[in-house]
């Protein structure tokens, strides 16, 4: 071995005893802290977003140096696929409403000003187990949420008044959905019109009329629903649960926001 690498036995006794050099100390401490967020994160951030969590725990680095090291420790992001699937009936004789956001998402400078609201659904063993989410444009925090065999009003009801409970909102609120029989339905209407809440709509066929929130349920299927095997609903409930109040909520970096977390962000908005 000293003959093909060209290395005196003297040399390679000298290497053995000589101290960790600092760049080298520097990359095995880097390696040790990205597998640790990469852990920590179940492997949803690539390199960009550990950087900035890195920062976030006082490691200035950049992104080319956690890339590089990421190449070097195999790790990559987890990767989606192309979702297919539709919850929104419009076929319906409910009376229309307005696009009174129009995509003018900037219009929520404050919490609460503005909610996004949708149904999608995760793919269990037992069947499909849909999900209801209401979401606060401003913070793109999930601020009410519930899950149900049935894509009904009995879905979006309980996700509306769990935010109702939670966020108090004053007069004057905008709650946005699509045209879905569930949020056009009588019993929807008439709890919007008892707190005061304005409605409005996207139009048909157009995700970009809510995409706040479509970008969420994206996110929630690429970084945990894709990559696992629902045997049972009650499994999905809490892994549904896990994601949205232990990790999206409260931890997960928010491009939109900055690279703060929603809660983070929220915070420092009322502060």
């Amino acid at each position: 071995m000293h003959a093909v690498f060209d290395v005196t036995p003297m040399g390679f006794y000298a290497w053995l005893v000589r101290p960790e050099s600092p760049r080298a100390a520097r990359a095995r401490e880097l390696t040790e802290q990205i597998r640790a967020v990469h852990h920590q994160t179940n492997g949803v951030y690539g390199s960009l977003k550990i950087t900035r969590e890195l920062r976030h725990r006082k490691t200035l680095v950049n992104r080319k140096t956690v890339a590089r090291l990421m190449r070097g420790m195999g790790i990559r992001l987890k990767v989606g696929r192309k979702f297919r699937g539709q919850t929104t009936d419009s076929a319906h004789a409910n009376p229309d409403v307005p696009n009174v956001l129009d995509q003018n998402f900037a219009r929520a400078a404050a919490p609460d000003p503005v909610w996004g609201a949708d149904i999608t659904y995760l793919a269990t063993d037992e069947g499909f187990l849909y999900l209801a989410g209401v979401m606060d444009l401003h913070s793109r925090r999930t601020v009410g949420w519930s899950m149900d065999d049935t894509m009904t009003t009995d879905l979006v009801e309980p996700a509306f008044t769990a935010a109702l409970h939670s966020r108090k909102p004053a007069l004057g609120l905008l709650h946005h959905s699509n045209r879905g029989v569930q949020y056009t339905s009588g019993r929807d209407r008439e709890l919007l019109k008892k707190h005061g809440i304005t409605a409005s709509m996207s139009r048909t066929g157009n995700c970009y009329d809510n995409a706040v929130i479509e970008y969420f349920w994206g996110k929630l299927k690429t970084e945990m629903a894709y990559h696992n095997r629902f045997v049972s609903k009650a499994q999905a409930r809490a892994a549904i649960f896990e994601y949205i109040e232990m990790f999206y909520n409260p931890t997960r970096l928010h491009a939109a926001l900055d690279y703060l977390r929603p809660q983070t962000f929220e915070e420092r908005t009322v502060a």
